[in-house]
């Protein structure tokens, strides 16, 4: 057996210190999130291509290949959709377990956990969060617990109680769904997808994906809907990689929407005042629903590394979209419609050119919002 390639990554906070990744943290002692230290990029090479997973590339993974919990998740299509002028394609992320692009970064975190013996979890969700935390847990052998917000989309709630998840429905806003799962977190180990650093870590394969997909080369642009910006951090820190690993010669420009009442990184990203937008009201988009994303200070760096921009969209806007992903057989939940509905808005100030490569993110199924969908196209017949 040859060295560890990971003997040299660790837990980092924000102030810089170091921990073991045997340290079973969900955040650093300051408080704030903890990231991984760097990872060396993958080479086509270094890809396993008998692997039909997002572990095709465990090289890039830091979880042991006993640990692995996998239900075949990742590898999802990337397609061609006429969209206006230019190169555009989209990404199905539906086509994962759970149907929403979650299950990456959760089999990578409960198969980091289960190393760790976890045989209970705490997760807080607007929906797909909790349904691939419960799948997995299921799958795993791990007890769940899934609180949600009541507003929560009975479809997506029903999908994590099949799991045998344990769910509580708690009144309020995303933000304070979260509020009360660290409140209980002091008892049960937390295995929150926006706290933990190994989600994002399964969340990165998805750029791993379109570079191989594009015959191992970046897009210009990667068009992608934001609500914590664990989809920005992903395609960030593997772009990254393959950048420092030479296999790339730039990276993809990181172009975000947001729902107009809940664009926190786009008005950071903008300067942009958020009380300006008056007091926030719920948008169709839930999953995209939170007022105070805790990596917001990465989310807006990155899509400044990479030269990007971000947008916030009407609810109109998403309902318009949704019907225009329809009328192309793609039946998109409208928190991934906020993707589509952000690329007509760089498509018409310009920001995308028709000579490049636009690669749009669909996040998850319209399955996962059936009520949300229903309303959309009653209202489309009235």
């Amino acid at each position: 057996m040859g060295p560890d390639p990971f003997a040299d990554v660790a837990l980092v906070e924000r102030s810089g210190a170091l921990h073991p990744l045997t340290d079973r943290r969900w955040r650093g002692d300051d408080g704030a999130p903890l990231a991984l230290t760097p990872i060396r990029g993958l080479t086509p090479t270094d890809i396993d291509a008998s692997e039909r997973s997002l572990w095709r590339y465990a090289r890039a993974l830091p979880v042991e290949r006993s640990y692995r919990i996998s239900l075949g998740e990742g590898f999802t299509p990337l397609i061609d959709v006429p969209w206006g002028a230019g190169d555009v394609r989209f990404k199905l992320e539906w086509f994962n377990p759970t149907s929403s692009f979650k299950d990456r970064g959760v089999s990578v975190m409960m198969s980091h956990l289960r190393s760790q013996g976890a045989t209970h979890v705490l997760e807080d969700s607007s929906g797909n969060g909790g349904s691939a935390v419960a799948c997995y847990a299921a799958a795993a052998g791990v007890a769940a617990k899934i609180i949600v917000p009541e507003a929560t989309s009975p479809a997506k709630i029903m999908q994590a109680r099949s799991f045998g998840a344990e769910i509580e429905l708690v009144a309020g806003t995303r933000d304070e769904v979260s509020d009360e799962a660290i409140r209980q977190s002091e008892t049960i180990p937390y295995a929150s997808h926006n706290w933990h650093p190994f989600f994002l870590q399964g969340v990165k394969t998805i750029a791993y994906e379109i570079w191989e997909q594009l015959g191992f080369r970046a897009p210009d642009n990667v068009v992608l809907v934001a609500g914590a910006g664990s989809n920005i951090l992903g395609c960030d820190l593997a772009f990254r990689e393959l950048l420092d690993a030479g296999q790339i010669q730039r990276l993809p420009r990181l172009l975000v929407g947001q729902p107009e009442h809940w664009g926190t990184i786009s008005d950071a990203i903008n300067g942009i005042d958020p009380a300006s937008r008056g007091e926030r009201v719920p948008t169709i988009a839930e999953g995209a629903s939170i007022a105070r994303p805790i990596r917001l200070p990465e989310a807006v760096a990155a899509v400044r590394r990479s030269g990007g921009a971000a947008v916030s969209v009407s609810d109109d806007e998403i309902r318009a979209s949704v019907r225009s992903l329809t009328a192309r057989g793609l039946y998109a939940e409208p928190t991934s419609a906020v993707a589509a509905a952000a690329l007509d808005r760089f498509l018409a100030a310009g920001e995308i050119s028709p000579d490049q490569t636009t690669v749009v993110i669909l996040t998850g199924s319209g399955l996962k919002s059936a009520d949300r969908m229903t309303t959309i196209f009653d209202e489309g017949r009235s």
